[in-house]
């Protein structure tokens, strides 16, 4: 009776197991669940967790990934707007946004879904690179690049395409590589250098430029320094001239006066530095260092 027990609750746990497989289904994180009853998408379930369906052939779960898919395209040639063949190869990233219309185009298989989102982004890399001059992609000017907007352009051109068609999202898109055919290279390279050459002639004119505005605002400035230096000796010799004509006018009325002046100066400059003179007490202007008292008493006229 025990043995029988045991084996009726196995018989039990198992069946409540397989049933509880039947009648439930797991979402992982990674995943994004198509749910179809017989045949036909009837919900779907993005979140991760358990949940509960009717058994097959009722309903049927059809498990998506919902991670982001990168994808490269083929390095070729595309034609730019000024006729240059460019070699550009694109990459991007791309997410399931409706698996609906997803499972309905692609039977869920994600190889197909690449292989046609492939061709639409080639398509509108063509049409964007062809709007492009050439020297939006290669430039010896760094300014003059517009890479990120060509980007931009790309992915605005396939955005709505995939989602309303395929029921992909495409989060981004960039140019992964850059090339030039060998039959085109050194055109480029010869134009790329006379570039070059125009941008250094440019600097080297600006530089003259500034040169010459830098020598002539220095001639200015020495002419003004001239002009200012010529009026103020012009000033002093006048004053000096002045002051000389006015101590001549008192020389003039004066001469022992100047006499005078000129022994004390004499006198001043030659004694400066210490000296031993032997000389004439009589001699100018040494004659002023006399100091013996004068007869000045004249004899008594004689009768």
């Amino acid at each position: 009776m025990k043995r029988n027990s045991i084996t009726v609750t196995v018989g039990l746990l198992l069946i409540l197991v397989f049933g509880f497989l039947l009648f439930s289904f797991q979402v992982r994180q990674t995943e994004v669940a198509l749910i179809t009853t017989f045949g036909k998408p009837t919900d779907t379930k993005t979140n991760s967790g358990l949940y509960f369906k009717l058994p097959w052939p009722i309903q049927k779960v059809v498990p998506l990934d919902k991670r982001i898919q990168n994808f490269e395209d083929k390095f070729e040639e595309t034609p730019t707007r000024d006729g240059i063949n460019l070699l550009v190869m694109l990459y991007g990233g791309w997410t399931i946004n409706n698996p609906t219309l997803f499972r309905e185009r692609f039977a869920g298989d994600v190889s197909r879904a690449q292989t046609d989102l492939q061709g639409l982004i080639r398509s509108a890399k063509n049409a964007v690179v062809g709007q492009h001059p050439f020297s939006d992609f290669i430039s010896t000017d760094e300014k003059a690049l517009k890479l990120p907007q060509i980007e931009r352009e790309i992915l605005q051109a396939v955005q709505s395409q995939a989602l309303n068609n395929y029921g992909m999202e495409i989060k981004f898109v960039g140019i992964k590589k850059l090339g030039l055919p060998e039959s085109i290279t050194a055109k480029v390279f010869d134009r790329m250098r006379q570039e070059r050459n125009r941008f250094v002639a440019k600097l080297q004119a600006e530089g003259e430029a500034a040169s010459i505005n830098i020598r002539s605002a220095a001639e200015r400035e020495k002419a003004q320094v001239l002009n200012h230096a010529r009026a103020e000796a012009i000033r002093i010799r006048g004053e000096a001239d002045r002051q000389a004509d006015a101590a001549y006018a008192v020389f003039e009325k004066n001469p022992e006066l100047a006499i005078l002046l000129l022994k004390l100066n004499a006198l001043e400059v030659s004694l400066k530095d210490k000296a031993t003179l032997f000389l004439d007490e009589r001699t100018p202007p040494f004659d002023l260092l006399n100091v013996a008292p004068q007869n000045n008493v004249r004899p008594a006229a004689r009768n």
